[in-house]
């Protein structure tokens, strides 16, 4: 199969951090989970998280839970560079390497932490993602980055609202 291929059954995860979020977590988890199994209805079977704490992991979590009844279900961690989480709670570090153990790939962008780390990582997730779950607070953010670049590749995107 080639990257063209592949990158047609491939859905990418952009999102806040818990703090930027205008929304319950819980109301925000439901329809992360309600998207994303609308995209395995339409055909995606690969899932990519930039593993920040917050959207991203909990997408992640989600997809790994799905995954338990559906083995096609495949997780890429495109990490923005090694030691990314150091200076998160210990929460959210362990939730960060339960999911790395469940990754089927682990992508590290970026050898070391960069001012362009983070777009990087982003602009590797939409340049090998065919459709983008973004969860969305309206405001100037990573995130927002993230869906003016997938807009500018033509690339699929669904809004959750944060």
């Amino acid at each position: 199969m080639t990257e063209l291929e592949k990158r047609q059954k491939r859905c990418c995860f952009t999102g806040h951090r818990p703090q930027k979020l205008h929304r319950a977590e819980s109301d925000i988890k439901k329809d992360l989970e309600e998207a994303i199994r609308e995209a395995i209805s339409s055909g995606y079977r690969t899932f990519i998280t930039g593993m920040a704490y917050g959207v991203d992991i909990w997408a992640g979590e989600i997809v790994v839970r799905l995954r338990e009844a559906n083995p096609e279900l495949h997780l890429i961690a495109a990490i923005p560079f090694p030691d990314f989480s150091t200076r998160w709670s210990n929460d959210w570090k362990r939730r960060y390497d339960s999911l790395l153990e469940n990754a089927d790939l682990i992508k590290y962008i970026c050898p070391s932490y960069n001012a362009g780390a983070y777009q990087r990582r982003n602009e590797w997730m939409v340049d090998h993602s065919t459709h983008v779950i973004a969860v969305f607070n309206g405001e100037k953010s990573g995130t927002k980055n993230t869906i003016d670049y997938a807009r500018k590749c033509e690339i699929e995107i669904e809004i959750i609202q944060a």
